[in-house]
């Protein structure tokens, strides 16, 4: 039995779909995914090691900074069109599970052509116009955020299932925190903050840590530091007895489970993560996020008091300094962020959303 998965350009969109992929397959083994993604995204550095069969095609984005670009836009739908039907031609999948992007666009679009059953996973508060659109069409959507959900046409109001994104859940039991303290060479009184904005890093954090960490870290503060890759030798001089500098944090659980505070970016998976490890959070969302959806990320999780969110503009490294020297000096606060933040966390959302795709599946 054919499972469809479609969905990528972004690890945001095709991280989600391997974890249900993963999570379907350890209930019913004889499902077998296939995923189509796009040749211009993150796919061709994924899929291949994924263990799942694959397709990529030639997809792309509306181009709404270049319009001019956008007939590479209608050729890549026309051809994309052309496989999806080969590939439904050779073993018509039982469901299609569309994980949101411009990579899943045209199989979502032949799906809701040709009668083909679809489910939507979707992401940030805002949803994408992808999924949108095809919203009216899906038997269930598995929302990232409830706040999502008045942004949908959808079947019924029960076709709108809060399960939480899709991630790696937090290991039982959790991590010894004095342990996770001690491989990382910091004492049992150690206030830990992380910074990291992704395997690109984020610029305007890394600067406004780097200043921070010039002036002298605060007494007992300790620094796990995922600079990315791209930009780790600007920054690996600062490691010293309270910093430590990573180009990518690897496994990020090691991190976690010793983290007092995080300075992170605003995507669906951070965000989820942070939740599921009960972790308060200091969130600066990237601006030129399309439709500033990681802002909107950060301010739904600021208003329900799990999460911080400071505008980049604002990320002075004085600002940064007496945010992070307010909260970790102010216990009640900390505390109040974490109830939130646990009670924000769908720690299990991929094996939630399996067996509501399972329940869907012909017996």
């Amino acid at each position: 039995m054919r499972l469809l998965f479609a969905g990528g350009g972004t690890g945001g969109h095709l991280y989600p779909g391997l974890a249900i992929a993963r999570a379907v397959q350890a209930l019913r083994p004889e499902v077998r995914p296939f995923f189509i993604g796009a040749r211009r995204g993150i796919e061709p550095e994924v899929l291949p090691a994924s263990g799942f069969p694959f397709a990529l095609l030639d997809l792309h984005p509306l181009y709404r900074r270049a319009p001019w670009n956008n007939w590479r836009t209608a050729v890549g739908m026309v051809s994309a069109w052309r496989a999806i039907g080969r590939i439904v031609r050779e073993e018509r999948p039982a469901l299609v599970v569309g994980t949101g992007g411009y990579a899943a666009v045209a199989t979502l679009a032949y799906a809701a052509a040709h009668g083909l059953p679809l489910v939507e996973q979707t992401g940030d508060v805002l949803p994408s116009l992808t999924a949108r659109t095809f919203s009216r069409w899906a038997r269930e959507i598995y929302l990232s955020f409830p706040e999502s959900a008045k942004h949908f046409v959808a079947r019924s109001p029960d076709a709108l299932v809060d399960t939480g994104a899709p991630i790696e859940p937090p290991p039982t039991p959790r991590p010894d925190r004095a342990a996770t303290l001690s491989k990382w060479g910091f004492p049992s009184d150690a206030l830990v903050v992380l910074v990291y904005g992704g395997s690109q890093g984020a610029q305007a954090i890394n600067h406004a840590v780097r200043d921070w960490v010039k002036g002298g870290l605060p007494p007992r503060v300790h620094l796990i530091w995922g600079t990315g890759r791209r930009a780790f030798d600007e920054f690996a001089g600062l490691e010293g007895t309270r910093v430590r500098v990573r180009a990518f944090l690897s496994p990020i659980a090691d991190a976690y489970a010793c983290t007092d505070v995080a300075v992170t970016r605003a995507g669906t998976m951070t965000l989820a993560e942070l939740m599921a490890w009960h972790i308060p959070a200091v969130l600066v969302p990237l601006p030129t996020a399309a439709a500033d959806h990681q802002a909107i990320n950060a301010a739904a999780l600021d208003r329900a008091g799990a999460a911080i969110h400071v505008a980049q503009a604002s990320l002075t490294p004085g600002k940064l300094s007496a945010t992070l020297v307010g909260l970790l000096g102010d216990a009640d606060r900390l505390a109040s962020l974490r109830r939130a933040a646990a009670a924000r966390a769908r720690p299990n959302a991929a094996a939630d959303i399996a067996r509501r795709v399972i329940a869907l599946l012909p017996r």
